[in-house]
């Protein structure tokens, strides 16, 4: 029994010229890319099955890939979220239809911006270092040292807590000398929850493209003044899916 076939999307894009972008191998074939439109509104898609599709990373890489393709030669691309799909054409231009005027404002505000992300890691050795010069937490660690587990229970939970203050104002000193700088030269930006213990900053910045050797140049100068203590990870450029705030993703009808 053949699945049934419908129109899986990528993004939304400025156009009103149907285009190709090529093909990718989406579910073990090779498909085209192409648009469906509204006006001056076009989702990029490609024929897929009709079912739901689950975040693998395989599947997540090819749905980033495509979208990364299209930023290559358009000034305006609306991310949709991963697993979109739709039963026909004629769906997903009622889609962007409903979509079309939530879709003119961000077409403006994304028009030649990408986005740009910045996850700093502290290294272990330096964090430890910075917290054992404190007074405070060498004297309690020789009281939770001296004391059995049983006795020495809540000075372990207040040990715990003097860590978490002192890393939260270490986020604090990153947030001032490495994400204020580079707020100056963004459109936008945005600090996101860090993950895991180590990971001091997790920021985007919504920049213009003319910029974006500026805004490399000030982060090689950061990453130089910080290398001994922190990693940087910086990634994109990307789509502005930070600062997008109308939710875009939609249910398969």
């Amino acid at each position: 029994m053949s699945e049934q076939m419908g129109i899986y999307v990528f993004c939304c894009i400025q156009t009103t010229e149907e285009k190709s972008f090529g093909t990718v191998e989406f579910e073990g074939e090779e498909k085209e890319v192409f648009t469906v439109h509204h006006k001056d509104a076009a989702m990029v898609a490609v024929e897929a099955p009709i079912k739901i599709y689950h975040p693998k990373k395989k599947a997540l890489m090819t749905h980033q890939q495509v979208i990364s393709r299209v930023m290559e030669t358009e000034s305006s691309v609306v991310p949709i979220s991963f697993g979109n799909v739709f039963n026909t054409k004629e769906d997903t231009q009622v889609l962007i239809e409903n979509l079309y005027p939530q879709l003119e404002k961000l077409f403006v505000e994304v028009r030649d911006k990408i986005e740009i992300g910045l996850k700093i890691i502290g290294k272990r050795e330096w964090l430890e270092e910075q917290i054992n010069q404190s007074d405070r937490v060498k004297k309690k660690k020789e009281t939770v040292a001296n004391k059995s587990e049983a006795a020495g229970y809540f000075d372990r939970i207040q040990l715990g807590e003097m860590a978490r203050d002192f890393f939260t104002q270490i986020q604090k000193e990153i947030e001032t000398t490495i994400h204020g700088p580079l707020d100056q030269l963004a459109e936008a930006s945005q600090v996101n929850d860090t993950i895991g213990e180590k990971m001091l900053l997790n920021g985007a910045y919504l920049i213009d493209r003319e910029k974006e050797e500026a805004f490399d140049q000030k982060v090689n100068e950061l990453h130089e003044r910080w290398k001994e203590y922190v990693d940087f990870k910086y990634t994109g450029p990307w789509p502005a899916y930070n600062f997008i705030n109308i939710k875009l993703k939609v249910e398969a009808s």
